[in-house]
């Protein structure tokens, strides 16, 4: 039978933490998302590997959607429209550089028994823990702005919704997201995973109308000198890195992980690593795969018939189907971006608690700490959409995404830094390969996003 939620256990059944754990807390704190902790059943070690793969297999489709959200589109589509199958090359790259940090994210969580928002309440004087909660909490502000614009660009696509109605009614996401929570969690990831179906299937049928150049697609992949040394490539390619790579995701993995009832020993985190580690990179495949499509589809309905200034969601849902001569085409891509806005959702809401409770240690009710958020990002995309339309729109998606550049070095440096210290991972500790890996690939992060934003602001 399939893996099902179960009343929580204990913790102090659950956890027996080695010395390196009991060296790190100063003092006992409740675990990550405890209405959840340990609730899905894990086979005993000796259960096959799919058995095994499949108890483990959820957390990774959640933090997959936020590598699809609608802040990924507008950059692709620029991309893809502007430059034609090259930057493929560039999301390639950023979905490898996601692979290895949500890895150790979810190491993370599950040596230490302690996500990321708590891992750095515990290591840093309050001063820094309060800076990096407010830069964590602009950060979900911000993927949230993403999610209601997004959705409210779907609802008017699909039913002619306005704007400004459509993003008053993401609020009800509210009601949504408490019912499924309260569900069990298996449930919210049955969830995610139908949605990432559903966009799977769409952007599936989205490549066979359009019908690419496949050996374009194939050179695409590799990676070109000129993204480098052409200016407005560079930027576009820095847009793509800064939206693929989510913060707050970083925080969402380091606690889902700790869902699974796995014996809190050495050989039992070491099963749960392995089967994390899988389940988050087969998803960021999939994750690699919607994005790519979105370039892909840009790059063969307007680069090749030379519409090169597509930039913007409504604009590449009005031309898909007179370009492409599909009926369905635009009908299609709306459905997709509800699909992904909905899912953003889900996974925005434990990410926002995740990062309240862990650095604050304070529990609000799960509809309070929704509303207060979204309506955060309810407010400002009220007023523009209000006073500038659909312009106004997407120039607020892009800030959004230039928001979430600005927070990220926040996230992976402390998540390097942790895994890395032996202190706190005992013998899971970064092996000096991914040490060096680790630092390289944050440093790169953390040079294009500050390239980003200065060009942002004073390009």
């Amino acid at each position: 039978m399939p893996p099902t939620d179960t009343p929580s256990a204990s913790p102090p059944a659950l956890v027996s933490e080695t010395s390196n754990e009991a060296g790190w807390r100063q003092r006992r704190h409740a675990p990550s998302l405890g209405d959840v902790y340990a609730s899905v059943r894990v086979p005993a070690q000796s259960a096959s590997f799919w058995r095994k793969l499949m108890a483990f297999w959820g957390p990774g489709l959640m933090v997959a959607v936020g590598y699809m959200d609608p802040g990924n589109w507008a950059t692709d589509i620029a991309g893809g429209a502007r430059y034609g199958y090259t930057l493929l090359s560039v999301i390639l790259l950023s979905n490898l550089f996601a692979m290895l940090l949500q890895h150790l994210a979810a190491k993370l969580g599950i040596v230490t028994g302690r996500d990321l928002a708590q891992a750095c309440r515990d290591h840093y004087s309050k001063p820094v823990a309060m800076v990096l909660w407010v830069l964590c909490e602009v950060a979900i502000a911000a993927c949230d702005l993403a999610e209601v614009i997004g959705s409210a660009i779907a609802l008017n696509l699909l039913f002619g919704i306005p704007l400004t109605v459509g993003v008053v009614l993401t609020i009800l996401d509210v009601l949504v997201v408490l019912y499924f929570q309260n569900r069990g969690f298996r449930l919210i990831e049955a969830l995610v995973a139908g949605l990432i179906a559903v966009i799977f299937g769409c952007f599936l049928y989205e490549i066979v109308v359009s019908q690419p150049d496949w050996r374009a697609v194939g050179g695409g992949l590799l990676p070109r000198p000129e993204v480098l040394t052409n200016p407005g490539m560079l930027y576009v390619a820095i847009g793509i890195l800064g939206a693929t790579v989510m913060p707050h995701n970083l925080y969402l993995h380091s606690s889902i992980v700790q869902t699974r009832a796995f014996e809190r020993t050495d050989e039992g985190k070491r099963m749960a690593v392995k089967f994390a580690t899988i389940d988050s990179t087969v998803a960021l495949f999939l994750a690699f795969f919607v994005n790519a499509a979105i370039l892909v589809l840009a790059a063969a309905a307007f680069h090749r018939n030379g519409y090169h200034g597509v930039a913007d969601i409504n604009e590449a849902h009005n031309l898909l189907t007179p370009v492409l001569g599909a009926t369905a085409a635009s009908a299609v891509f709306a459905i997709a971006l509800l699909a992904s806005g909905q899912n953003s959702t889900l996974t925005g809401t434990l990410a926002g608690q995740i990062v309240m409770e862990g650095f604050l240690h304070l529990k609000l009710k799960p509809w309070l700490r929704r509303l207060i958020t979204r309506l955060i990002a309810v407010v400002p995309a009220f007023v523009v959409t209000l006073m500038y339309g659909e312009k106004g729109t997407g120039e607020l998606l892009v800030l959004s995404q230039v928001i979430l550049s600005l927070q990220l070095s926040f996230a992976v440096v402390p998540l390097v830094l942790f895994t890395s210290d032996r202190q706190k991972m005992g013998s899971f500790v970064n092996r000096p390969w991914v040490k060096v890996t680790a630092w390289t690939v944050s440093l790169i992060i953390i040079a294009l996003n500050g390239y980003l934003l200065v060009q942002t602001f004073w390009g």
